[in-house]
């Protein structure tokens, strides 16, 4: 039986001497499982490294002041001169005009069109009006006029003048220190009373008692509101400009 000769499949198996089929084609890709379950939260990992610091920010704040009776600014950080001024404010006999002393520049510039018609208003160089046995010395300062400088703090941003006390509160910053003073109390003219440098300047060339606008010492009077203890009503009342 012919059958019978021929080898089985079992028998061929490790025997055939054949070539490799060729590799078969890839499948279609399949389709996206779905999203599994959240997972649970891991604990926090530790802090990483501190980063080098950042580029230094703009200068904060800012402000501007007038320290009357001094040509130059104070040497506290941050304070730099604007422009150095002649003190000036209305005549003492005067009713009208400004109530205030203004820092006038030295370098005046009038605008075109302005006229030589004198009708209106006029401003006056101010004086020291001192007395003999006062805090600033008569000798020195007396009728002289006076200057005042134009500050600017480029990293506070508070400014105040307190009146009575030459020191500043806790957290703020002494620009200067000084003597109140304004117009005379029976003076037509009314002035904001303002501190005036300790150490004062004089403008050059000035001593002529021209009585234009005046400045004088101010006492407390401490028989109207003011207590007589600790004010003293014979002793001139001291100033200082702080900022913060």
């Amino acid at each position: 039986n012919e059958s019978d000769s021929l080898p089985t499949r079992s028998a061929w198996r490790g025997k055939c001497d054949c070539l490799p089929g060729r590799d078969g084609r890839d499948g279609v890709q399949g389709r996206d499982g779905r999203d599994g379950m959240q997972g649970v939260e891991g604990p926090s990992g530790a802090p990483g490294p501190m980063g080098p610091p950042g580029p230094s920010g703009k200068d904060g704040g800012g402000l501007t002041y007038i320290r009357w009776g001094n040509r130059n600014c104070p040497s506290t950080s941050g304070t730099t001169l604007v422009y150095e001024g002649l003190t000036a404010g209305s005549h003492y006999t005067h009713t009208g005009g400004g109530a205030n002393y203004i820092c006038m520049t030295k370098e005046p510039l009038y605008q075109p069109g302005s006229s030589t018609v004198d009708i209106g208003n006029s401003i006056y160089g101010t004086e020291y009006e001192i007395y003999d046995g006062q805090a600033l010395n008569r000798g020195r300062t007396h009728e002289h006029n006076v200057p005042c400088a134009v500050c600017e703090v480029n990293n506070r941003s508070k400014q105040l003048m307190i009146p009575g006390t030459y020191i500043c509160p806790s957290g703020w910053t002494r620009e200067y220190y000084g003597w109140l003073m304004a117009e005379r109390f029976y003076h037509k003219g009314r002035t904001m009373y303002t501190c005036v440098d300790n150490f004062p300047d004089l403008v050059d060339g000035t001593a002529a008692g021209t009585n234009g606008a005046l400045m004088y010492h101010v006492e407390a009077d401490c028989s109207t509101g003011l207590p007589c203890a600790p004010y003293d009503g014979r002793r001139e009342l001291s100033c200082v400009v702080c900022t913060k």
